[in-house]
């Protein structure tokens, strides 16, 4: 991975159709797993029981909204921005889990830039995102991140 693109506020506009590149790796774990299945009370067996997922299925897999959820920390090894008083997260467009992420394998993401449009007095970033596993032929997730940047109080950098 090369250092995050960085860009000030009022220059985001100037992102539209970049690729930001891909992000460092970042392991899925068993024990990442297992906890995002106690925040969620989501145990279901394909993902917190070791010995029957290996039996009956090669391994325990993640919750798709596990990897989906790494997003926002994957998006920041990519992008900062300069002068913004808050960067939301607005949603998501279009999301797909295409293929099971196995637990232990290593993801990243893979982000493209495709629109910059004046909203609530910031910017919104809509990205196209691919998050894909160490080693494997199909990604694990492809969604189109939507991303609200706000200028600090006061400033003069404000989207019209």
């Amino acid at each position: 991975m090369s250092a995050p693109v960085s860009v000030a506020f009022a220059d985001l506009p100037a992102l539209a159709g970049r690729d930001l590149g891909v992000s460092d790796w970042l392991s899925l774990d068993q024990a990442r797993i297992d906890r995002f299945a106690d925040a969620t009370d989501d145990h279901q067996w394909i993902h917190v029981d070791v010995e029957r997922a290996s039996r009956e299925m090669g391994g325990p897999i993640a919750h798709g909204f596990l990897t989906l959820s790494l997003l926002p920390r994957l998006q920041d090894d990519l992008l900062r921005i300069e002068d913004a008083d808050k960067v939301l997260n607005v949603g998501v467009n279009k999301v797909r889990f295409v293929n099971p992420a196995p637990s232990g394998v290593r993801l990243r993401l893979r982000q493209t830039v495709a629109a910059v449009e004046p909203r609530a007095g910031g910017w919104q970033i809509v990205s196209d995102c691919v998050i894909e596993g160490e080693g494997l032929e199909k990604p694990l997730c492809v969604a189109q991140s939507v991303m609200l940047a706000l200028p600090a109080a006061g400033s003069e950098t404000a989207a019209a």
